[in-house]
């Protein structure tokens, strides 16, 4: 199996939706996708996923499956504070915070990293183990139940489809986090997506049964250099 994960294009936040420039990009990653083929499409519940994924809907007259459990509002809920101006932000956000995840404290709690005392007061424990239990039952649907002791997932029946998800970036570091076996705070701190990046993840059928998905790119834009759209990373930086 393929997993195709990429972020929605460029967006407005408030309201919910995609820019012009962020249209453009999702009819430059659908032109990408189509031609790879496409099985299965799912979405976030948020407006800018769901026109991100829309062009290769009708592209392929294919309908999407929504998730909400891939909706970034419920990150956001759990994973956010408010700052010094009564403002509510990710917690990621403040610099001594990320510098905390990155932090060599941190990683030697591995997998117990929620439990770091100087951690701002949000729902890390419960938000993660709530993107785990969900991503864990996505991939189950699909055909691969989690073996998380040994980073394996053990395969119910062969796969060969080709999915695509059209979600967020700080769901989509859980969702990495989640599904690759790699402790969150690293995913947080050290994986980034620009808009309509696609990343690939591959399954391959192991002969004993049991697969270990690879990350084949990450956050790959090539599609918008191809239509001659701006590489501008996230608005920020070009590349």
């Amino acid at each position: 199996m393929l997993l195709f994960y990429v972020r929605h294009g460029d967006p407005i936040y408030h309201p919910d939706q995609l820019t012009p420039l962020g249209e453009r990009q999702a009819e430059s990653v659908a032109k990408r996708l189509s031609l790879y083929g496409v099985d299965r499409i799912y979405a976030s519940t948020s407006t800018r996923a769901k026109q991100t994924a829309k062009p290769l809907c009708e592209m392929l007259k294919k309908d999407m499956t929504l998730l909400d459990f891939a909706n970034e509002g419920h990150a956001y809920d759990d994973f956010s504070i408010i700052d010094e101006n009564g403002d509510r932000i990710w917690a990621i956000a403040k610099l001594e915070n990320r510098r905390l995840m990155a932090s060599a404290d941190m990683r030697r709690l591995g997998f117990d990293w929620y439990t770091h005392p100087d951690l701002p007061d949000c729902n890390w424990e419960g938000g993660f183990q709530r993107i785990q239990e969900e991503t864990d039952k996505f991939l189950f649907s699909l055909g691969y139940q989690h073996i998380k002791e040994s980073g394996t997932y053990q395969i119910l029946k062969p796969n060969e489809e080709r999915i695509a998800l059209f979600a967020h970036h700080h769901f989509g570091v859980g969702f990495f986090s989640a599904l690759l076996d790699i402790p969150y705070p690293i995913c947080l701190t050290q994986f980034e997506m620009c808009h309509t990046g696609m990343t690939v993840i591959y399954f391959p059928e192991g002969a004993d049964g049991l697969t270990t998905p690879q990350i084949l790119t990450l956050s790959n834009d090539s599609h918008l250099y191809r239509d001659g759209l701006p590489t501008k990373y996230n608005n920020r930086l070009y590349f």
